[in-house]
């Protein structure tokens, strides 16, 4: 979609974007919204933009997290962040083979179709790779915001990065954000990220699921 454009809807990632990242979080009480969340969601929520959730969730696959579990989590995001119009949730392992675990498209395609949306008018916003991989998959805007656990060559490969979830909205509306320079043709906008740690992660590969 062309970057000066109003996005049909914004994705976003749930752990290390919307709220800091527990691992594997079964605990509605260890739900911590990352600084600023609530005020950037309520901007879009009154500017008319749907909303939604794109997430991968292995710890149902792998037994670590019960079905209810997962729900209660969820519920305690939406008490702390206000309503999404759309939850896309993966919970299969990457051995599962499915089409939607991130950087699979499925779960982009999913709540585009739920939100009654192209997917090429999306906006998606996430801190690692495997969210760029999974827009770019589905035709969609990538905006990386990243964070300790993002690897430099993620950063590297991403078409647009942004210091924080404020910014990655404001890019993702059209404005400009400081110390972030607009994406050339071809190329990718570009922000000074402290504090990535060395590309050590293995390999991971796709999969897919929906909820709501």
């Amino acid at each position: 979609m062309p970057h000066d454009e109003r996005p049909a809807a914004i994705l976003f990632d749930r752990d290390g974007t919307l709220v800091n990242d527990v691992p594997y979080n079964r605990r509605p009480e260890l739900v911590e919204p990352v600084p600023g969340a609530r005020e950037v969601l309520d901007r879009l929520r009154g500017e008319g933009i749907p909303l939604g959730v794109v997430t991968n969730q292995s710890g149902v696959a792998r037994g670590l997290i019960t079905e209810g579990e997962l729900a209660a989590v969820n519920a305690r995001v939406e008490e702390l962040l206000g309503p999404f119009d759309a939850w896309a949730v993966c919970r299969h392992d990457d051995a599962d083979g499915c089409g939607c675990r991130k950087p699979a498209p499925g779960l982009i395609l999913a709540a585009a179709r739920a939100l009654g949306v192209d997917p090429g008018d999306c906006v998606v916003i996430g801190d690692i790779g495997r969210d760029m991989d999974a827009a770019r998959a589905a035709g969609a805007r990538g905006i990386l915001v990243p964070t300790a656990v993002t690897l430099p060559g993620e950063v590297a490969a991403a078409g647009e990065v942004a210091p924080d979830l404020a910014a990655a909205v404001e890019l993702a509306l059209g404005g400009a954000v400081p110390g972030v320079r607009p994406e050339p043709p071809g190329g990718r906008a570009a922000a000074t990220v402290p504090g990535l740690r060395p590309d050590t992660r293995p390999g991971v590969r796709p999969d897919w699921e929906v909820a709501r």
